[in-house]
């Protein structure tokens, strides 16, 4: 049984303890691998590599770290075929997706900040009466970026690239459900030559090694993705110690579709928007607000397109749905689907899981699942289920659809669907989201700020957004003689 190792201070090493976790492939459920059940001193080792790293990091020029994120993205890119495939078997998505989307853009991550940093300005403010100030902006010091399982390369190195650009060194945690390129970009670091200690990777459970992170006085500052309940308790933890926060949470996303929009450019990319990656992006779209004279349509297409959907083996080009990441999600999900008919809800497709034994995959996939009938207030309209299932309702007027959309405690993403701009412009503005995606949908700019409000999160990421994020701005103020 191949066993995952940690990364620290540029060596591949197996846990202190030397206890592993079981790590399973979604499509057949069974175990293909161990995980480092990382512990505290697994943790000092890596903040004693980090500190020791990090003065030198900090001081090395832009233009050299630079360079680093360009080698590492341009071996990712070199490895892809490679990394899609273990991203694939680790997580249970189609392999088709994978290599379009999660490795080209973690590759992405890297080149793009490996440009970013070296445009990266201060401000400077001029006073009439012979002051300038200026500011300095420098890296903080030792930073824990933990990641999701549902992207787990592309989410992690979108942490992880804009804080070592930054001159930060990095402890790293993926999630203990999908480790295994997080364990193959050390492998990538290692090529290039990253120098020892300014990148650390731990893997091991979050309630564990994730926790430890969080509480040492040696890290200052955390940026975390995951569910709203574990940003609430890293708060509550980080909070006290004054250390510096970027919490992406949960999401309950609208998709406002009224009748004047471009109905089958809506139609294909709703498809997407719902059921892209099973459904596990937290972007993806889990209610549909759809305006009344165009919901019988709307309905029976979209339940058509849907039943076109292939669930089944991720390395097969034709699947559309893979896996769901684990069983305890599996059950998670399923049990959302029996609470929404109890709440009254009739399931209009799906609804259940999907046997594929019979080719050989006993592992946990669901047939996408589309629900009517549902009130906005009941939870499952209000409860993150994060998997293949999407709810649909009738409104009149613009004004109900807004008050529909903004009725859940998250704020993450929306989309609105018209031709009419002006109604475009006053959504956009009252959305409460902290993404408004018109006409189209996880269409990414990386240069523009990524983040939630309300319980969907803290702070922001992306762009100059995020280099901002894990440096500390510092004012000199200069008087001179006129």
């Amino acid at each position: 049984m191949f066993k995952i190792r940690n990364y620290i201070n540029g060596e591949l090493l197996p846990p202190l303890s030397n206890s592993y976790i079981d790590n399973y492939e979604p499509a057949r459920g069974e175990v293909y691998s161990l995980i480092p059940r990382s512990s505290s001193e697994d943790l000092k080792l890596a903040i004693d590599a980090a500190k020791e790293a990090f003065p030198k990091w900090a001081a090395t020029s832009k233009e050299v770290r630079s360079d680093f994120m360009r080698k590492i993205s341009e071996r990712i890119d070199e490895r892809l075929e490679e990394l899609a495939k273990a991203e694939s078997k680790d997580n249970g998505k189609p392999l088709s997706l994978a290599m379009k989307v999660d490795i080209p853009r973690a590759s992405k991550n890297f080149n793009f900040f490996s440009s970013a940093i070296k445009h990266f300005e201060s401000e400077s403010h001029f006073m009439e009466e012979g002051v300038l100030n200026y500011t300095l902006r420098s890296p903080i010091g030792i930073a824990a970026c933990i990641s999701p399982w549902n992207l787990p390369l592309y989410l992690f190195s979108w942490k992880i690239a804009p804080a070592i650009a930054a001159g930060n060194c990095v402890i790293a945690k993926p999630s203990e459900i999908t480790p295994m390129t997080a364990y193959l970009l050390s492998e990538i670091c290692q090529e290039v030559g990253l120098p020892k200690g300014v990148l650390n990777i731990l893997h091991g459970y979050g309630h564990e090694i994730g926790k430890e992170m969080v509480a040492h006085d040696d890290i200052s500052i955390i940026s975390f993705t995951g569910g709203t309940k574990t940003g609430e308790d890293i708060a509550s933890i980080a909070a006290p110690k004054f250390k510096k926060l970027s919490l992406e949470l949960g999401g309950k996303n609208a998709s406002m579709i009224f009748s004047d929009c471009n109905y089958e450019k809506m139609l294909k990319t709703t498809l997407r928007s719902v059921f892209a990656n099973q459904g596990q992006i937290c972007l993806c779209t889990s209610r549909l607000l759809v305006q009344r004279d165009i919901y019988e349509k709307f309905k029976a297409d979209f339940v058509k397109g849907v039943k076109g959907l292939k669930v089944g083996d991720p390395n097969d080009p034709n699947t559309d749905q893979g896996a769901v990441v684990s069983e305890q999600h599996f059950k998670k999900v399923l049990s959302y689907i029996d609470l929404a008919q109890q709440e009254g809800g009739t399931v209009l497709c799906g609804g259940k899981a999907k046997d594929l034994s019979s080719e050989g995959k006993n592992g946990w996939f669901i047939e996408p699942t589309v629900i009517e009938g549902l009130d906005h207030s009941c939870r499952t309209n209000q409860e993150e289920i994060f998997g293949p299932v999407v709810t649909i309702q009738p409104f009149d007027k613009e004004e109900e659809a807004l008050e529909l959309a903004n009725s859940t405690k998250y704020g993450l993403a929306s989309v609105v669907w018209t031709e009419n701009l002006s109604r475009a412009q006053r959504l956009a503005t009252s959305l409460h989201s902290g993404i408004c995606w018109i006409n189209c949908w996880l269409v990414r700019d990386l240069r523009t700020p990524f983040g939630g409000v309300k319980q969907s999160g803290v702070g922001r990421e992306g762009g100059f957004e995020v280099l901002k994020f894990f440096t500390e701005p510092k004012n000199v103020c200069i008087q001179f003689d006129r």
